[in-house]
């Protein structure tokens, strides 16, 4: 084994040189456990702060091992990073020091490549109805079309022009609607299965939280095989993985269903599931007059309403009878018709499925309906024990993140992702032969090169009144405003609500309007990448948003020297899931508050203060405008998961601080 760590030693030098890096500890400790862990074959917990380097720090150890590895990242920016600046640029330097060939590659999910079958079907489907019928998309559809036919693209929409969602979706489908690459008349041409045939020999494949949780709780394989699983932003993964198996049935999606059913085959048996979805659509929209005006009936449903659970069971038995009718139908033998057979099909099945789960409503799932939209949610309680069966006995998993532990301990992000600990580790544990255990799991803390102490100060008011559910108080807006001012401007400004963000917009537009400081505030739907973008270039400008940015967002340099949050960011108590969990943990006897929300606030803190320092250079302030922090007994939880910045309730030391750092800066 230390011949083995000689060599892991020597190749992330080497991988260090290559990218401009320096040496740094952690970097070198994390990776020599990473590499015990794929030798040894147990899992490792490891947290690793920013600056630490912590990608090269699994995959160099991964390819000096020369076992098949699979990296699953939450956020498409840290996949770009891995595939696109990290392996290029140490691949060639560690083929010389291992003298082997080093191949890696990239998978996602169908619905993210160019579908050709659909581009070049002669019959249209509903999807591409929208275009005819919408005439400002015809030069977003004909740009995409020029770009399929050059030789050597990729089929990936992050690569493909930039076109609206409608026209990606009108030439492009899901997994459940692709015919397979076998069967399709484009199937040696497919992007998506050249994708996934060069992911199936690489040594290692980058992909995305998403289409792992569907693997494992589907329990079928989508992703290449391996012998190794490493989780990059593993404080993510429980969510992703509810999220990826959250059902959802609305009104657009079962016409959408039945006007493909009634394309391909008209008759009463999609004239059934278009009157089916005509009565659901209709009944969903009374139900969403009645949740506006009876607040009771806001959050998770105990059971389906009465007057939705008529209409989704002839929903269910219209869309079987439409799919018994395809699956007899053995007659076609067309390319073009037996893919939209299995486009209609996929379509329908999963209106079909969802509608039935959602008649055999379970103890064990959270029922919800949200509005907006007016969609029916169905989710699972829990994820971990799914997660330990399916994924943790299968191969060694390394979990990392610069955030995975509350309060110093690893315990409740542990327990999340499915790792057996405390009193359940000492019990007998059923593990079969070949199979990785599931409590054998190191947990580890490496730090961060970074000095927060003298890089970073924390500042904690006291004098302030506890939040409450109007947003922020007068008295917190009024800080955050002379907070900016001292920094002159140079702000991300963090809201748990978009209620905050507009509140702090109007207050601040007010405040600052004399000073040369521009306001670049969130809506919704935006994009975080151009918001950001804008801060960044523009280095007095402050950016008010709420929760998309309080995680990946990496702003090294004067450009954020303040990072301010409103309020502590305990989960909604109308969040169905969040609040579902903490009330079975309650009914076990436990702290649903303590074992449930807490946790998940102290992540989200951790990740929001990390905003503040992403380089050694760097200084500035971290403004946590929430009195209960420090009034609370839980505040000390919430500190101690949080990067060790030097702390003050001083606020007059905080902007002088700040004035300082500005005049340094101009």
């Amino acid at each position: 084994m230390s011949e083995q760590l000689d060599q892991v030693r020597l190749a992330l030098a080497a991988a260090v040189e290559a990218i401009g890096g320096s040496s740094r500890e952690g970097q070198i400790e994390m990776a020599e456990a990473v590499a015990n862990a794929l030798s040894d074959r147990h899992h490792l917990m490891v947290q690793a702060g920013t600056g630490t380097g912590k990608s090269l720090a699994y995959l160099v150890p991964a390819l000096v091992h020369g076992k098949r590895v699979l990296v699953a990242t939450a956020t498409l920016a840290l996949q770009r990073q891995l595939v696109e600046r990290d392996l290029p640029r140490i691949v060639p330097v560690l083929e010389k020091v291992l003298g082997r060939e080093i191949t890696y590659g990239i998978y996602k999910g169908v619905g993210n490549y160019l579908c050709l079958q659909k581009m070049n079907s002669e019959s249209s489907d509903p999807d591409g109805d929208v275009l005819l019928e919408i005439s400002s998309l015809g030069s977003d559809a004909k740009r995409l079309h020029d770009w399929a036919k050059r030789p050597g693209i990729t089929g990936d929409r992050d690569d493909a022009p930039d076109v609206d969602r409608r026209v990606w979706m009108a030439n492009s489908l899901s997994g459940r609607e692709c015919v397979g690459a076998d069967v399709c008349a484009y199937g040696h041409q497919c992007f998506a299965a050249l994708a996934k045939a060069k992911a199936a020999t690489a040594d290692v494949v980058v992909t995305n939280h998403t289409l792992l949780a569907i693997e494992i709780v589907d329990s079928h394989p989508i992703l290449p095989e391996r012998d190794a699983v490493i989780l990059d932003e593993a404080h993510e993964f429980m969510d992703r993985t509810t999220q990826a198996v959250t059902e959802e049935l609305t009104g657009p999606r079962v016409l959408r269903a039945a006007a493909m059913a009634r394309k391909h085959m008209p008759g009463k048996a999609s004239d059934a599931l278009t009157e089916a979805g005509d009565k659901f659509d209709d009944a969903m929209d009374g139900y969403g007059q009645r949740v506006k005006f009876e607040p009771t009936l806001q959050g998770r449903l105990i059971e389906i309403p009465s007057e939705l659970e008529a209409p989704i069971r002839k929903v269910r038995e219209a869309a079987q009878a439409v799919l018994q009718i395809i699956s007899a139908d053995e007659a076609i033998v067309d390319s073009d018709s037996i893919a939209m057979r299995a486009r209609v099909k996929g379509a329908v099945n999963e209106v079909s499925t969802t509608a039935a789960k959602l008649l055999k409503l379970g103890t064990g799932q959270v029922l919800w309906y949200e509005p907006t939209f007016s969609t029916l949610h169905l989710a699972p309680l829990a994820v971990s024990s799914v997660l330990r069966e399916n994924l943790l006995t299968k191969t060694p998993v390394i979990a990392t993140s610069a955030t995975l532990t509350v309060g110093k301990g690893f315990e409740a992000m542990a327990r999340n992702i499915g790792f057996v600990i405390g009193d359940a580790a000492e019990e007998e544990m059923e593990v079969e032969e070949g199979q990785v255990d599931p409590a054998n799991v190191q947990m580890l803390d490496v730090g961060s090169p970074f000095d927060f102490a003298n890089q970073g100060m924390l500042y904690l008011p006291k004098h302030l009144p506890e939040p409450g559910r109007d947003g922020p108080s007068f008295e917190a807006l009024t800080e955050l405003g002379e907070l900016i001012e001292a920094a002159g401007g140079r702000t991300l400004a963090l809201f748990s609500s978009w209620r905050g963000v507009e509140a702090a917009d109007l207050h601040l537009r007010q405040v600052l309007a004399e000073l040369p400081i521009k306001i670049i505030t969130q809506k919704r739907g935006d994009a975080v990448g151009p918001l950001v973008e804008r801060f960044e270039k523009d280095e007095t400008s402050i950016l008010l948003g709420t929760m998309s940015l309080w995680q990946g967002v990496d702003v090294p340099g004067s450009s954020c020297t303040l990072v301010a949050i409103d309020r502590i960011p305990f989960p909604r108590p109308d969040d169905p899931v969040m609040s579902a969990r903490a009330a079975e943990v309650d009914a076990q006897g436990g702290s649903g508050f303590m074992k449930v929300s807490l946790p998940r606030a102290a992540l989200l803190l951790a990740q929001g203060t990390g905003r503040l320092i992403r380089s050694m250079e760097d200084r500035g302030v971290v403004a946590i405008l929430d009195s209960r922090i420090i009034t609370k007994r839980y505040g000390s939880v919430l500190l101690n998961s949080m990067p060790p910045l030097w702390r003050t309730s001083d606020g007059k030391i905080v902007r002088d601080s700040l004035r300082r750092l500005h005049q340094s800066i101009k």
